[in-house]
């Protein structure tokens, strides 16, 4: 189960993520984050400091929403991913292409 929170909309919208993201809800995670990215695009942050699990195909759903959110100009950033879950963005080297703070 995951949960995604819209913690703030403007300047940067901010997203708090909890539980699990894995192949059975990345395309729900991906449709919410959209939803509200959509009509007002900007940097997008996620706050991830209760986020447990997640797996290859949230990595791949992450980059779907860089490659938007890129496209517009805009940054992605990840915060306060656990040291477990941060090794597997930079095994991917997915830390090469967008921000992850500790």
């Amino acid at each position: 189960m995951q949960e995604v929170i819209l913690k703030r909309s403007a300047p940067v919208l901010e997203f708090a993520l909890s539980g699990e993201i894995d192949s059975e809800n990345a395309e729900e995670f991906f449709d919410e984050v959209m939803k509200a990215y959509a009509p007002a695009p900007a940097d997008v942050t996620f706050e991830c400091s209760a986020l447990e699990f997640i797996d290859s195909t949230t990595l791949g759903t992450f980059v779907k929403i860089l490659k938007h959110v890129k496209t517009d100009g805009h940054k992605l950033r990840l915060t306060a991913l656990n040291p477990r879950l941060k090794k597997l963005f930079v095994i991917c080297a997915l830390d090469t292409i967008m921000e992850i703070d500790s």
